[in-house]
Protein backbone atom coordinates (compact mmCIF):
# COMPACT_ATOMS: atom_id res chain seq x y z
CA UNK A 1 0.00 0.00 0.00
CA UNK A 2 1.38 3.49 -0.66
CA UNK A 3 0.08 6.72 0.82
CA UNK A 4 1.16 10.13 0.05
CA UNK A 5 0.54 13.43 1.11
CA UNK A 6 -1.33 15.38 -1.47
CA UNK A 7 0.67 18.71 -0.62
CA UNK A 8 4.16 17.99 0.49
CA UNK A 9 4.15 14.41 -1.45
CA UNK A 10 5.59 13.03 1.57
CA UNK A 11 4.94 8.88 0.87
CA UNK A 12 4.35 5.93 3.17
CA UNK A 13 4.61 2.76 2.05
CA UNK A 14 3.66 -0.22 3.21
CA UNK A 15 4.47 -3.70 2.17
CA UNK A 16 3.56 -7.54 3.26
CA UNK A 17 7.16 -8.67 3.19
CA UNK A 18 7.84 -6.37 6.19
CA UNK A 19 5.52 -8.76 8.45
CA UNK A 20 7.31 -11.42 8.06
CA UNK A 21 4.80 -13.90 6.13
CA UNK A 22 5.57 -16.86 4.58
CA UNK A 23 4.10 -16.04 1.24
CA UNK A 24 4.29 -12.52 0.90
CA UNK A 25 1.64 -13.06 -1.94
CA UNK A 26 -0.79 -13.68 0.29
CA UNK A 27 -1.06 -9.84 1.04
CA UNK A 28 -1.45 -8.09 4.70
CA UNK A 29 -5.58 -7.78 4.02
CA UNK A 30 -8.38 -8.35 1.84
CA UNK A 31 -10.68 -6.36 -0.02
CA UNK A 32 -14.03 -8.15 -0.64
CA UNK A 33 -17.04 -7.07 -2.41
CA UNK A 34 -20.17 -7.15 0.43
CA UNK A 35 -21.63 -9.48 -2.43
CA UNK A 36 -19.19 -11.90 -1.75
CA UNK A 37 -19.55 -11.27 2.07
CA UNK A 38 -23.35 -11.55 1.92
CA UNK A 39 -22.95 -14.94 -0.16
CA UNK A 40 -20.25 -16.29 1.95
CA UNK A 41 -22.06 -15.68 5.34
CA UNK A 42 -25.45 -17.40 3.98
CA UNK A 43 -24.19 -20.16 2.88
CA UNK A 44 -22.42 -20.67 6.18
CA UNK A 45 -25.75 -20.48 7.72
CA UNK A 46 -27.11 -22.96 5.68
CA UNK A 47 -24.44 -25.32 7.05
CA UNK A 48 -25.74 -25.02 10.34
CA UNK A 49 -29.57 -26.58 11.03
CA UNK A 50 -29.55 -24.95 14.54
CA UNK A 51 -29.84 -21.42 13.06
CA UNK A 52 -33.45 -20.41 11.41
CA UNK A 53 -33.13 -17.44 8.57
CA UNK A 54 -36.03 -15.49 8.84
CA UNK A 55 -36.22 -13.32 5.26
CA UNK A 56 -39.33 -11.34 3.23
CA UNK A 57 -39.94 -9.40 6.36
CA UNK A 58 -39.22 -6.84 8.11
CA UNK A 59 -39.05 -5.61 12.13
CA UNK A 60 -42.04 -3.64 12.32
CA UNK A 61 -41.39 -2.58 16.48
CA UNK A 62 -39.68 -3.99 18.89
CA UNK A 63 -41.73 -3.19 22.23
CA UNK A 64 -40.60 -4.37 26.08
CA UNK A 65 -42.40 -7.27 27.48
CA UNK A 66 -44.06 -7.16 31.20
CA UNK A 67 -42.12 -7.59 34.35
CA UNK A 68 -43.73 -10.65 35.52
CA UNK A 69 -42.29 -12.45 32.01
CA UNK A 70 -39.22 -11.14 32.20
CA UNK A 71 -39.01 -7.79 30.55
CA UNK A 72 -37.56 -9.38 27.23
CA UNK A 73 -37.55 -7.24 24.23
CA UNK A 74 -40.13 -8.24 21.97
CA UNK A 75 -39.82 -7.90 18.36
CA UNK A 76 -42.79 -7.57 15.84
CA UNK A 77 -42.36 -8.61 12.28
CA UNK A 78 -44.11 -7.09 10.02
CA UNK A 79 -45.36 -11.22 8.90
CA UNK A 80 -47.46 -10.84 12.04
CA UNK A 81 -44.31 -12.99 14.00
CA UNK A 82 -43.35 -12.02 16.97
CA UNK A 83 -39.81 -13.09 18.57
CA UNK A 84 -39.39 -13.00 22.42
CA UNK A 85 -35.62 -12.77 23.12
CA UNK A 86 -33.50 -13.50 25.83
CA UNK A 87 -30.49 -11.75 24.32
CA UNK A 88 -31.43 -8.95 21.82
CA UNK A 89 -28.29 -8.23 19.25
CA UNK A 90 -28.07 -5.15 17.41
CA UNK A 91 -26.33 -5.32 14.12
CA UNK A 92 -28.47 -3.37 12.05
CA UNK A 93 -26.48 0.11 10.68
CA UNK A 94 -26.03 3.47 11.71
CA UNK A 95 -29.74 3.97 12.34
CA UNK A 96 -30.12 1.15 14.79
CA UNK A 97 -33.88 0.21 15.57
CA UNK A 98 -32.25 -1.63 18.42
CA UNK A 99 -30.60 0.97 19.68
CA UNK A 100 -33.54 3.52 19.54
CA UNK A 101 -35.50 0.87 21.64
CA UNK A 102 -32.83 0.34 24.32
CA UNK A 103 -32.61 4.01 24.46
CA UNK A 104 -28.93 4.45 24.30
CA UNK A 105 -27.61 7.65 23.69
CA UNK A 106 -24.77 8.58 21.01
CA UNK A 107 -22.35 11.47 20.88
CA UNK A 108 -20.56 12.46 17.64
CA UNK A 109 -20.16 14.99 14.68
CA UNK A 110 -21.15 14.93 10.72
CA UNK A 111 -17.70 15.62 8.72
CA UNK A 112 -17.94 18.45 5.82
CA UNK A 113 -17.23 15.89 3.75
CA UNK A 114 -19.19 13.32 1.89
CA UNK A 115 -17.66 9.97 0.73
CA UNK A 116 -17.95 8.87 -3.70
CA UNK A 117 -17.69 5.08 -4.38
CA UNK A 118 -17.50 3.26 -7.56
CA UNK A 119 -16.30 0.31 -9.43
CA UNK A 120 -13.45 1.34 -11.79
CA UNK A 121 -12.00 -0.19 -14.87
CA UNK A 122 -8.67 -0.20 -16.02
CA UNK A 123 -6.10 -1.90 -18.00
CA UNK A 124 -4.31 -5.14 -16.81
CA UNK A 125 -0.68 -4.10 -15.36
CA UNK A 126 2.27 -5.19 -18.00
CA UNK A 127 4.58 -7.97 -17.44
CA UNK A 128 6.98 -5.58 -16.46
CA UNK A 129 5.10 -4.45 -13.79
CA UNK A 130 3.83 -5.87 -10.31
CA UNK A 131 0.25 -7.14 -10.46
CA UNK A 132 -2.61 -5.06 -9.34
CA UNK A 133 -2.25 -5.68 -5.67
CA UNK A 134 -1.40 -2.38 -4.55
CA UNK A 135 -3.33 0.18 -2.62
CA UNK A 136 -3.24 3.47 -2.98
CA UNK A 137 -4.34 6.73 -1.12
CA UNK A 138 -3.93 10.59 -1.76
CA UNK A 139 -4.73 12.99 1.32
CA UNK A 140 -6.30 15.86 -0.45
CA UNK A 141 -6.90 19.16 1.74
CA UNK A 142 -10.75 18.02 0.42
CA UNK A 143 -10.28 14.68 1.65
CA UNK A 144 -8.37 11.75 0.78
CA UNK A 145 -8.88 9.38 -2.15
CA UNK A 146 -8.03 5.90 -2.69
CA UNK A 147 -7.68 2.94 -5.57
CA UNK A 148 -8.26 -0.39 -3.56
CA UNK A 149 -7.57 -3.25 -6.36
CA UNK A 150 -10.28 -5.84 -6.64
CA UNK A 151 -8.67 -7.95 -9.59
CA UNK A 152 -6.55 -7.51 -12.27
CA UNK A 153 -8.40 -5.25 -14.16
CA UNK A 154 -11.46 -3.45 -11.07
CA UNK A 155 -10.64 -1.79 -8.83
CA UNK A 156 -13.09 0.10 -6.12
CA UNK A 157 -12.89 3.94 -5.40
CA UNK A 158 -13.35 5.33 -2.41
CA UNK A 159 -13.11 9.80 -2.26
CA UNK A 160 -13.85 11.70 0.28
CA UNK A 161 -14.55 15.71 -0.54
CA UNK A 162 -16.70 18.37 0.19
CA UNK A 163 -20.30 18.07 -0.47
CA UNK A 164 -20.46 20.80 -3.59
CA UNK A 165 -17.37 18.90 -4.77
CA UNK A 166 -19.30 15.40 -4.47
CA UNK A 167 -22.36 17.01 -6.29
CA UNK A 168 -20.66 18.66 -8.71
CA UNK A 169 -18.40 15.67 -9.90
CA UNK A 170 -21.28 12.62 -9.78
CA UNK A 171 -23.59 15.00 -11.58
CA UNK A 172 -20.78 14.79 -14.65
CA UNK A 173 -20.74 12.27 -16.85
CA UNK A 174 -19.00 9.07 -15.98
CA UNK A 175 -16.23 9.49 -18.32
CA UNK A 176 -15.71 13.41 -16.75
CA UNK A 177 -15.34 11.25 -13.19
CA UNK A 178 -13.19 9.16 -14.30
CA UNK A 179 -10.81 11.81 -15.83
CA UNK A 180 -10.65 13.75 -12.42
CA UNK A 181 -9.61 10.56 -10.63
CA UNK A 182 -6.81 10.02 -12.76
CA UNK A 183 -6.14 13.80 -12.11
CA UNK A 184 -7.06 13.38 -8.59
CA UNK A 185 -3.74 11.05 -7.98
CA UNK A 186 -1.60 13.05 -10.07
CA UNK A 187 -1.82 16.25 -10.41
CA UNK A 188 -0.80 19.20 -7.70
CA UNK A 189 -3.46 20.33 -5.72
CA UNK A 190 -3.61 24.00 -6.38
CA UNK A 191 -4.48 22.36 -10.20
CA UNK A 192 -7.29 20.12 -8.46
CA UNK A 193 -8.93 23.15 -6.73
CA UNK A 194 -8.78 25.30 -10.07
CA UNK A 195 -10.80 22.08 -11.84
CA UNK A 196 -13.32 21.53 -8.62
CA UNK A 197 -13.89 25.16 -9.39
CA UNK A 198 -14.42 24.70 -13.24
CA UNK A 199 -16.69 21.94 -13.00
CA UNK A 200 -18.93 23.25 -9.64
CA UNK A 201 -19.13 26.60 -12.51
CA UNK A 202 -20.09 24.72 -15.51
CA UNK A 203 -22.75 22.59 -13.35
CA UNK A 204 -24.63 25.49 -11.60
CA UNK A 205 -24.57 27.24 -15.03
CA UNK A 206 -26.29 24.61 -16.41
CA UNK A 207 -23.73 23.25 -18.80
CA UNK A 208 -21.54 19.97 -17.44
CA UNK A 209 -18.28 20.00 -18.93
CA UNK A 210 -17.93 17.50 -21.57
CA UNK A 211 -15.27 14.97 -21.42
CA UNK A 212 -13.28 16.50 -24.39
CA UNK A 213 -13.36 19.58 -22.02
CA UNK A 214 -12.28 18.43 -18.87
CA UNK A 215 -9.45 16.36 -20.70
CA UNK A 216 -8.08 19.92 -22.16
CA UNK A 217 -7.51 21.32 -18.93
CA UNK A 218 -6.25 18.71 -16.89
CA UNK A 219 -3.69 18.73 -19.94
CA UNK A 220 -3.18 22.70 -19.69
CA UNK A 221 -2.11 21.93 -16.12
CA UNK A 222 0.14 19.28 -16.88
CA UNK A 223 2.20 21.19 -19.24
CA UNK A 224 2.03 24.48 -16.89
CA UNK A 225 3.68 22.10 -14.47
CA UNK A 226 6.15 20.58 -17.12
CA UNK A 227 5.13 16.97 -16.30
CA UNK A 228 7.13 14.67 -19.04
CA UNK A 229 5.33 13.72 -21.63
CA UNK A 230 6.13 9.99 -20.70
CA UNK A 231 5.81 10.35 -17.38
CA UNK A 232 3.05 8.40 -15.15
CA UNK A 233 1.44 11.32 -13.93
CA UNK A 234 0.06 11.89 -17.23
CA UNK A 235 -3.58 11.37 -17.62
CA UNK A 236 -4.86 13.86 -20.35
CA UNK A 237 -2.66 12.99 -23.16
CA UNK A 238 -1.93 9.28 -22.71
CA UNK A 239 -3.65 6.52 -24.76
CA UNK A 240 -4.63 3.68 -22.78
CA UNK A 241 -3.24 0.07 -24.19
CA UNK A 242 -3.21 -3.05 -22.79
CA UNK A 243 0.08 -3.50 -24.90
CA UNK A 244 1.85 -0.59 -24.03
CA UNK A 245 5.53 -1.87 -23.41
CA UNK A 246 7.48 -1.18 -20.80
CA UNK A 247 6.13 1.03 -18.62
CA UNK A 248 7.33 4.99 -17.76
CA UNK A 249 9.39 4.72 -14.18
CA UNK A 250 7.22 6.47 -12.09
CA UNK A 251 4.68 4.24 -13.11
CA UNK A 252 4.66 2.36 -9.55
CA UNK A 253 3.87 5.47 -7.99
CA UNK A 254 0.31 6.20 -9.43
CA UNK A 255 -2.23 3.44 -9.70
CA UNK A 256 -3.18 2.41 -13.12
CA UNK A 257 -5.36 4.92 -15.31
CA UNK A 258 -9.16 4.72 -15.13
CA UNK A 259 -10.67 3.85 -18.48
CA UNK A 260 -14.77 3.64 -17.48
CA UNK A 261 -16.44 3.45 -14.48
CA UNK A 262 -19.01 0.28 -13.96
CA UNK A 263 -22.76 1.41 -14.73
CA UNK A 264 -24.52 1.99 -11.41
CA UNK A 265 -21.88 1.41 -9.10
CA UNK A 266 -21.42 5.42 -8.53
CA UNK A 267 -22.45 6.53 -5.24
CA UNK A 268 -22.25 9.14 -2.41
CA UNK A 269 -22.78 8.81 1.26
CA UNK A 270 -22.28 11.95 4.01
CA UNK A 271 -19.11 10.81 6.43
CA UNK A 272 -19.64 11.12 10.25
CA UNK A 273 -18.39 10.40 13.59
CA UNK A 274 -20.54 8.33 15.83
CA UNK A 275 -19.85 6.41 19.11
CA UNK A 276 -22.48 5.60 21.58
CA UNK A 277 -21.85 5.86 25.15
CA UNK A 278 -22.48 2.11 26.12
CA UNK A 279 -22.69 -0.87 24.31
CA UNK A 280 -25.01 -2.97 26.46
CA UNK A 281 -29.00 -1.67 27.02
CA UNK A 282 -29.73 -1.42 30.59
CA UNK A 283 -33.38 -0.70 32.25
CA UNK A 284 -35.89 -0.48 30.23
CA UNK A 285 -33.32 -1.56 27.34
CA UNK A 286 -31.72 -4.61 29.07
CA UNK A 287 -30.87 -7.98 27.28
CA UNK A 288 -29.55 -5.73 23.95
CA UNK A 289 -26.17 -5.04 23.17
CA UNK A 290 -24.45 -3.26 20.19
CA UNK A 291 -22.20 -4.24 17.49
CA UNK A 292 -20.84 -3.23 14.42
CA UNK A 293 -22.09 0.67 12.84
CA UNK A 294 -24.97 0.65 15.39
CA UNK A 295 -22.46 1.19 18.05
CA UNK A 296 -20.01 3.19 16.31
CA UNK A 297 -19.36 5.23 12.87
CA UNK A 298 -15.79 6.14 11.82
CA UNK A 299 -14.51 7.74 9.13
CA UNK A 300 -12.96 5.48 5.92
CA UNK A 301 -9.83 6.57 5.51
CA UNK A 302 -8.34 3.72 7.14
CA UNK A 303 -11.01 1.39 6.10
CA UNK A 304 -11.45 0.03 9.97
CA UNK A 305 -15.30 0.55 9.65
CA UNK A 306 -16.02 -3.47 8.56
CA UNK A 307 -12.94 -5.15 10.85
CA UNK A 308 -13.75 -3.23 13.92
CA UNK A 309 -17.28 -4.67 13.58
CA UNK A 310 -15.87 -7.85 12.88
CA UNK A 311 -13.69 -7.67 15.95
CA UNK A 312 -16.81 -7.09 17.87
CA UNK A 313 -18.82 -9.93 16.88
CA UNK A 314 -15.96 -12.07 17.55
CA UNK A 315 -15.57 -10.52 20.89
CA UNK A 316 -19.16 -10.97 21.48
CA UNK A 317 -19.35 -14.77 20.68
CA UNK A 318 -16.77 -15.82 22.88
CA UNK A 319 -18.18 -14.07 25.93
CA UNK A 320 -21.73 -15.69 24.71
CA UNK A 321 -20.07 -18.89 24.41
CA UNK A 322 -18.28 -18.82 27.96
CA UNK A 323 -21.59 -17.76 29.37
CA UNK A 324 -23.48 -20.77 28.40
CA UNK A 325 -20.22 -22.98 29.04
CA UNK A 326 -20.60 -22.01 32.41
CA UNK A 327 -24.39 -22.11 32.71
CA UNK A 328 -25.20 -18.07 32.83
CA UNK A 329 -28.03 -16.40 31.43
CA UNK A 330 -26.44 -14.37 28.11
CA UNK A 331 -28.67 -11.54 28.21
CA UNK A 332 -27.76 -10.54 31.88
CA UNK A 333 -25.78 -7.44 32.01
CA UNK A 334 -22.48 -9.29 33.98
CA UNK A 335 -22.43 -11.64 30.91
CA UNK A 336 -22.62 -9.22 28.29
CA UNK A 337 -19.67 -6.71 30.16
CA UNK A 338 -16.53 -8.23 29.75
CA UNK A 339 -17.74 -7.62 25.74
CA UNK A 340 -18.30 -3.67 26.43
CA UNK A 341 -14.84 -3.41 28.29
CA UNK A 342 -12.83 -5.24 25.42
CA UNK A 343 -14.33 -3.45 23.02
CA UNK A 344 -15.43 0.14 23.48
CA UNK A 345 -12.04 1.53 24.39
CA UNK A 346 -10.37 -0.25 21.40
CA UNK A 347 -13.08 0.76 19.26
CA UNK A 348 -12.35 4.89 20.83
CA UNK A 349 -8.83 5.09 20.58
CA UNK A 350 -9.10 3.68 16.72
CA UNK A 351 -11.75 5.88 16.23
CA UNK A 352 -9.94 9.07 17.60
CA UNK A 353 -6.97 8.39 15.80
CA UNK A 354 -9.01 8.29 12.69
CA UNK A 355 -10.85 11.52 13.30
CA UNK A 356 -7.38 13.05 14.32
CA UNK A 357 -5.78 12.06 10.81
CA UNK A 358 -8.56 13.79 9.36
CA UNK A 359 -8.14 16.97 10.90
CA UNK A 360 -4.49 17.00 10.43
CA UNK A 361 -4.13 16.31 6.51
CA UNK A 362 -7.53 18.83 5.92
CA UNK A 363 -5.53 21.96 6.78
CA UNK A 364 -2.59 23.71 4.05
CA UNK A 365 -1.08 25.53 7.35
CA UNK A 366 2.14 25.41 6.39
CA UNK A 367 3.95 24.25 9.61
CA UNK A 368 1.18 21.53 9.91
CA UNK A 369 2.44 20.48 6.47
CA UNK A 370 5.52 20.45 7.58
CA UNK A 371 5.33 18.41 10.53
CA UNK A 372 3.22 15.96 9.41
CA UNK A 373 5.32 15.38 6.41
CA UNK A 374 8.22 15.14 8.08
CA UNK A 375 6.91 12.79 10.49
CA UNK A 376 5.91 10.56 7.55
CA UNK A 377 9.29 10.24 5.74
CA UNK A 378 10.56 9.57 9.30
CA UNK A 379 7.88 6.74 9.84
CA UNK A 380 8.60 5.41 6.46
CA UNK A 381 12.40 4.45 7.34
CA UNK A 382 10.81 2.22 10.40
CA UNK A 383 9.82 -0.98 9.17
CA UNK A 384 9.57 -2.39 12.64
CA UNK A 385 6.57 0.44 13.77
CA UNK A 386 5.24 -0.05 10.21
CA UNK A 387 4.93 -3.68 10.93
CA UNK A 388 2.94 -3.11 13.99
CA UNK A 389 0.82 -0.79 11.82
CA UNK A 390 0.12 -3.22 9.73
CA UNK A 391 -0.47 -6.02 12.49
CA UNK A 392 -3.18 -3.81 14.03
CA UNK A 393 -5.10 -3.01 10.48
CA UNK A 394 -5.13 -5.63 8.55
CA UNK A 395 -7.01 -8.28 7.96
CA UNK A 396 -4.82 -11.35 9.74
CA UNK A 397 -5.19 -12.54 12.93
CA UNK A 398 -1.76 -11.98 14.94
CA UNK A 399 -0.85 -12.71 18.43
CA UNK A 400 -0.50 -9.31 20.01
CA UNK A 401 -1.85 -7.19 22.72
CA UNK A 402 -5.76 -6.26 21.80
CA UNK A 403 -5.66 -2.60 22.87
CA UNK A 404 -5.03 -1.05 19.46
CA UNK A 405 -1.75 -0.27 20.63
CA UNK A 406 -0.36 1.12 17.19
CA UNK A 407 -3.79 3.57 16.69
CA UNK A 408 -3.07 4.70 20.53
CA UNK A 409 0.25 5.91 19.42
CA UNK A 410 -0.68 7.44 16.95
CA UNK A 411 -3.74 9.72 18.13
CA UNK A 412 -0.97 10.33 21.08
CA UNK A 413 1.58 11.18 18.56
CA UNK A 414 -0.89 13.63 16.78
CA UNK A 415 -2.21 15.18 19.66
CA UNK A 416 0.89 15.95 20.54
CA UNK A 417 1.74 17.54 17.25
CA UNK A 418 -1.10 19.54 17.21
CA UNK A 419 -0.69 20.87 20.72
CA UNK A 420 2.44 22.55 19.37
CA UNK A 421 1.12 24.03 16.24
CA UNK A 422 -1.70 25.44 18.29
CA UNK A 423 1.08 26.52 21.03
CA UNK A 424 3.48 28.17 18.45
CA UNK A 425 0.82 30.23 16.97
CA UNK A 426 -0.51 31.47 20.51
CA UNK A 427 3.24 32.21 21.20
CA UNK A 428 4.05 33.80 17.95
CA UNK A 429 6.38 31.58 16.73
CA UNK A 430 8.89 28.84 17.62
CA UNK A 431 6.78 26.03 15.93
CA UNK A 432 10.09 24.87 15.07
CA UNK A 433 11.40 23.28 17.90
CA UNK A 434 7.75 22.78 19.61
CA UNK A 435 7.05 20.71 16.49
CA UNK A 436 10.75 18.81 16.22
CA UNK A 437 9.66 18.19 20.65
CA UNK A 438 6.56 16.02 19.12
CA UNK A 439 7.94 14.38 16.69
CA UNK A 440 10.69 12.99 19.19
CA UNK A 441 7.62 12.03 21.74
CA UNK A 442 5.72 10.59 18.99
CA UNK A 443 8.71 8.11 17.71
CA UNK A 444 9.73 7.31 21.27
CA UNK A 445 6.18 6.17 22.36
CA UNK A 446 6.18 4.56 18.57
CA UNK A 447 9.53 2.28 19.07
CA UNK A 448 8.37 2.12 23.02
CA UNK A 449 5.35 -0.10 21.96
CA UNK A 450 6.65 -1.95 19.05
CA UNK A 451 9.10 -3.74 21.34
CA UNK A 452 6.19 -4.36 23.74
CA UNK A 453 3.94 -5.72 21.25
CA UNK A 454 6.00 -7.47 18.42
Amino acid sequence: MQVWDGVSDARLTFSASEIGLENSQEGMARLTENLNLQRGVLRRLDELPEVQLIDKTKVKSILRDTEERGGWPLVYLENGRILRARLLVGADGSNSPVRSYAQIPSFGWSYDTVGIVATMVHPPRSAFQAPNRTAYQRFLPTGPIAFLPLSPTVSSLVWSTRPTIASALTASEPAVLASMINAAFRLPEISLRYLYDRIIEAQANGQPLTLAEIQQEIKWREDSHAIDPYSAYRSATVEVREDAGIPAADSGFVPPLVTSLQPGTVATFPLKFNHIEAYIGEGHGSRTVLVGDAAHTVHPLAGQGLNMGLADVECLARCIEGTLKQGGDIGSYVALLLYAQERYLENHTIMSAIDKLHKLYTTTFEPVVWARSVGVEVLNELDTIKAALMMVAGARNYKVDRTAAAFNVAATGVETLAAGIKAAKLLGGSAGGLINSGLQRFFKAMSDNSRKNI
